[in-house]
């Protein structure tokens, strides 16, 4: 199958599964379209099951695309970039210290209890499941997903402080988590040697590089957008910037999806507001609005199908059910610890810890990290918990954050 071909079928099924989502099922769009997805796939394992449908041609057309790959060099760069470039600075400021102690120290914290949760309930299940392997499952699941948050947050109508927490949180994470998960995949493969001086050199080298590079690149198209007035090379040049940033910083060993965060608030605010006409503003904001929602919901469709992709049943779908426990509360002592910290210099609005627990929502970056894995019944067992708990997330999580939301903001507004 070509490439165009594999392209015009997903954007045929998220066509028509967006219809179908707008007619019957009226859910959030990103939602929608992976439960219409994630039915579809079940429908067709269970007619495979009973002979009905030779459902080993379908199950070839999920296997054939990359989806690690698809992921981290194509779609994150670009949701990344949207997502970043409507966040406020000025609000974002404000939160500075609670998104920066969250998607560093949080992290970490969780991709070690997680780790330790998770390899304990493997052991106790049977499975000879090595640590390392555990703190690799802990780094993937404990990034909460920008692409699952930013859509589902804005839906649900959160105080604008509190939006703001969650969704820089996830903006920047994924990137810590990336070089976390990265750097225990090497020591777990050998291509590292475990040394404190190595980690924590290849910590700053993708972590405060991708922060140099993003800023020093939104910077440089920032001076091109002062000296001219044409919206079609400026969305151009909003292009190259997302793309160039996150394939610099690829290249030369730091993170991108730091570095295109970083550029993408830039521009979003630095190059908006002094450097475009009012025309030009909103033909980038209408643009990049408009990739965002059309790759969130091709993403979201492919996370529903690929349920065919994975070969290992029975006991390791128990053992995502209890990957989901470990989640939570491996998320909710990573969030409180440092929520706890910082309430000594910092006010905190009641409920904010169960907000950041219940919408540390995990989507496409986990299933892609997971990918990355060598090939082995560990991985296959890491995949399997880690898809199951990405559903959990997005359609428990995602659907029941709302109402939660509601229950709590009357507290947050008396406080």
């Amino acid at each position: 199958m070509t490439l165009f071909q594999t392209v015009t079928i997903l954007i045929v099924l998220t066509a028509l599964g967006g219809y179908l989502n707008h007619r019957l099922l009226h859910l959030p769009p990103t939602i929608g379209l992976m439960a219409i997805a994630l039915v579809s796939s079940l429908t067709l394992v269970a007619l495979g099951e009973t002979g009905v449908v030779e459902v080993h041609k379908y199950a070839r057309f999920v296997p054939s695309i990359d989806f690690g790959d698809l992921v981290f060099h194509g779609f994150l760069a670009f949701l990344l970039f949207a997502g970043a470039l409507h966040v406020d600075l000025a609000d974002l400021y404000k939160v500075k210290w609670t998104v920066t102690i969250l998607s560093t120290l949080g992290t970490i914290i969780s991709t070690f209890v997680i780790g330790a949760l998770f390899w304990c309930a493997a052991h106790s299940f049977g499975y000879d499941l090595r640590f390392i392997y555990a703190l690799l499952f802990g780094a993937l699941i404990s990034p909460t997903d920008p692409i699952a948050v930013l859509g589902i947050i804005k839906k649900a109508g959160a105080p604008k402080d509190q939006e703001t927490r969650i969704t820089g949180e996830s903006l920047f994470n994924d990137g810590v988590g990336a070089v976390i998960f990265l750097t225990i995949l090497d020591i777990a493969t050998g291509r590292s040697e475990p040394s404190i001086a190595s980690v924590l050199w290849f910590f700053v080298q993708e972590a405060l590089g991708g922060i140099a590079l993003g800023w020093f690149l939104g910077w440089v198209v920032f001076q091109l957008f002062r000296k001219i007035d044409d919206y079609q090379v400026e969305v151009l040049l909003s292009i190259a910037l997302c793309m160039g940033s996150y394939a610099l910083a690829d290249a030369i060993r730091m993170s991108g999806p730091i570095a295109v965060v970083v550029a993408g608030l830039f521009l979003g605010n630095s190059g908006r507001k002094p450097a475009l006409s009012v025309p030009t503003q909103d033909y980038l904001g209408t643009f990049w609005q408009l990739i965002d929602e059309i790759l969130n919901s091709l993403l979201f469709l492919l996370i529903g199908l690929e349920i065919l992709a994975i070969k290992e049943t029975g006991t390791y779908l128990i053992l995502g059910l209890v990957g989901i426990a470990c989640v939570l509360i491996g998320r909710g002592i990573s969030v409180l610890i440092p929520i706890r910290i910082m309430s000594f210099v910092v006010s905190f609005p009641r409920g904010t810890i169960t907000l950041l627990t219940w919408g540390g929502l995990r989507g496409a970056l986990s299933i892609a990290l997971a990918f990355l894995l060598p090939q082995g019944h560990q991985r296959e067992l890491i995949l399997t918990t880690t898809y199951i708990v990405v559903i959990f997330s997005i359609l428990v999580q995602g659907l029941t954050f709302g109402p939660l939301l509601r229950k709590i903001v009357p507290l947050t507004e008396d406080n």
